[in-house]
């Protein structure tokens, strides 16, 4: 508990001893808090076996009691102001810590890994450790202390009502470990493995609900998320019988036990009645049922450690992902050629690599195309240009700088990168296209005008203000592709990576994004991934890649001269086209 404890408090920075100073302060109010219990059973004691008890003494004790548990109070107040301050730090510089090491890491990274991990792993996480810094901690460190000095009062008072006293206590204990063993440990990873899986299921079935709707299917439409709720509650519910006897015996033990007090009393009580004893009595009757709800504190801190644990060791999966190395002197170049020196690449966890011994030179303003079967790596060859990954061999030069001796900052400014699955904030058209650049209203709409976004922006509610998602606004996949677009003309990079731009456009939408294309790309260095051969016939150079090999490259020409494998990819393309489906239903060219 110690190590874990130590990994939060280090993101407290010089705060951690507030949690110190409030853990300290919590068991002194425990102390405290318990102490009056003395001054009542005196108190008691005095009217029992007292025929005039003196009113002076009487008032002494029921005033000191009173002081005491009122300080005891105060004090628990401040070290509870002491220990959530210290959580909030400890969240927030957890939350800042997670968060920037996240914008470090490989854009790669966020192809195998949901946004609904990420969210889980960032928010809820470290919401878990706040909950045990601010409140559990000191509660526990209070409950021990008040179950030692109960047991201490217990023995100082009666030793015979003491040991009564101590069996329910060591029952309850043995309970509390049947409930927290290495399987409850056990319970906890799995636990948090079935609720990540049913939180990242959850968003991608909140984002399909359009499709869902359109074609009238219902939750059994999507499986991982229907199979991921049923795993979780099938889990739940196998675990919280299992904790039926334990739970029934401690809470039996806890919440029953000065029961026991009463019949063993009379055992022990004499002719002719011995008052102390009864003032003891009911001084133990007082006193047991505290030790109950210390227990039950204690139980609810070991749950909750196991808990920030837990999301410690999520927070690490994140934490321990590599960040892409940086040059302590970077580099910088005004040429856009881009070179790819025998480049072989790898995903972490393959046997085989992806791309091999690629060699390729694109010029400066030349438009080359990446056309091949389908998981051949045009997509990852175009993602190692901005460092998505770093290469396993070879090197990736960008005005005969290797890419690595550039800040990333510098790169990301030299390269846009137009995604097939376009991402917009849920925020103003404004802002999505100026991605918090400082620009002019006319600039924008001279960028809308290029981008053939202008009547998109003029059939909105409020222009350029309209929030996506939020003041009714729903845009199609093309028109969503054509702010994208916006965006990319906005930053006016030297170098343009267009993967599938229009690949899930309508006819309409697909003539408007081409003629944004050309836009975009003049005097551009540009490399284009294409399933549609016929957007790419009239680019200066055509590479075909299958296999993580290149397999052919020269114009459109020329490759069908060859008779290689485009010839055939274009033949079958043209078939494609020129698919119909005829009055008896059947497909024909």
């Amino acid at each position: 508990m110690t190590n874990t404890l130590s990994q939060l408090l280090k993101y407290s920075g010089k705060k951690k001893y507030l949690t110190i100073l409030g853990c300290t302060l919590s068991g002194i109010s425990a102390i405290l808090t318990l102490t009056p219990i003395i001054y009542i059973s005196t108190i008691i004691t005095i009217l029992l076996t007292q025929t005039n008890p003196p009113t002076q003494e009487l008032y002494s004790n029921a005033i000191t009691a009173l002081i005491l548990m009122i300080t005891g109070m105060i004090i628990y107040f401040i070290g509870l102001m002491c220990t959530h301050y210290s959580a909030f730090e400890n969240e927030k510089n957890m939350k800042d810590a997670l968060v920037k090491h996240v914008l470090n890491l490989p854009l790669g990274y966020f192809d195998t890994h949901t946004s609904g991990y990420l969210r889980k792993n960032i928010e809820l996480s470290s919401s878990q450790t706040e909950a045990l810094l601010a409140h559990l901690l000191p509660d526990a460190i209070g409950a021990i202390i008040t179950t030692i000095t109960f047991i201490v009062f217990i023995f100082y008072f009666n030793w015979k009502l003491g040991i009564i006293c101590i069996i329910p206590i060591i029952i309850s204990l043995i309970a509390l470990a049947r409930m927290f063993t290495n399987n409850s440990a056990e319970f906890m990873t799995k636990y948090h493995e079935c609720l990540e899986n049913m939180n990242s299921e959850s968003i991608e079935y909140l984002r399909g609900i359009p499709v869902t709707k359109t074609f009238q299917q219902s939750i059994y439409s999507f499986k991982n998320f229907y199979n991921s709720i049923t795993m979780y509650g099938t889990f739940v519910k196998k675990y919280t019988f299992s904790m039926q006897i334990p739970m029934t015996e401690y809470t039996l033990a806890t919440n029953g036990f000065f029961i026991l007090l009463i019949p063993v009393a009379i055992i022990f009580m004499t002719n002719p009645v011995d008052m102390t004893l009864i003032a003891n009595l009911i001084f133990y009757i007082m006193l047991t049922p505290i030790t109950g709800v210390m227990i039950m504190r204690i139980m609810t801190i070991s749950e909750a450690y196991m808990l920030a644990k837990q999301a410690l060791t999520k927070i690490d999966e994140i934490t321990t992902q590599k960040t892409l190395p940086q040059p302590i002197n970077p580099k910088t170049t005004d040429k856009h050629n881009i070179t790819l020196d025998n480049v072989t690449f790898k995903y972490k966890g393959n046997h085989e690599n992806t791309l091999e011994n690629i060699n390729l030179e694109i010029k400066e303003k030349e438009t080359i195309a990446l056309v091949g079967p389908s998981g051949g790596g045009k997509t990852t060859l175009a993602q190692l240009i901005p460092r998505f990954y770093d290469t396993s061999n070879g090197s990736i030069k960008i005005g005969n700088i290797n890419i690595k001796d550039l800040s990333q900052e510098d790169l990301n400014n030299k390269i846009a990168f137009v995604f097939q699955n376009h991402q917009l904030l849920q925020d103003t058209i404004y802002n999505n296209i100026t991605m918090n650049k400082k620009t002019s209203k006319d600039k924008i709409i001279e960028i809308i005008e290029k981008a053939k976004c202008t009547e998109i922006i003029e059939k909105l509610p409020n222009g350029l203000d309209t929030i996506i998602e939020k003041d009714g606004l729903y845009l199609s996949g093309g028109e969503k592709q054509r702010i994208i677009l916006a965006r990319a003309l906005l930053k006016d990079a030297p170098i343009i990576i267009l993967d599938e731009a229009t690949a899930f456009t309508d006819p309409e939408n697909e003539v408007e994004i081409q003629e944004a294309l050309e836009e975009i790309t003049q005097n551009k260095t540009v490399l284009i991934i294409a399933h549609r051969l016929s957007t790419i016939r009239n680019v200066d150079r055509i590479i075909v890649i299958d296999e993580g090999h290149i397999k052919e490259e020269g114009t459109h020409e020329e490759l069908l001269e060859k008779e290689g494998l485009y010839n055939t990819m274009w033949q079958e393309y043209n078939k494609s086209v020129e698919w119909k489906i005829n009055n008896k239903g059947d497909i024909t060219c």
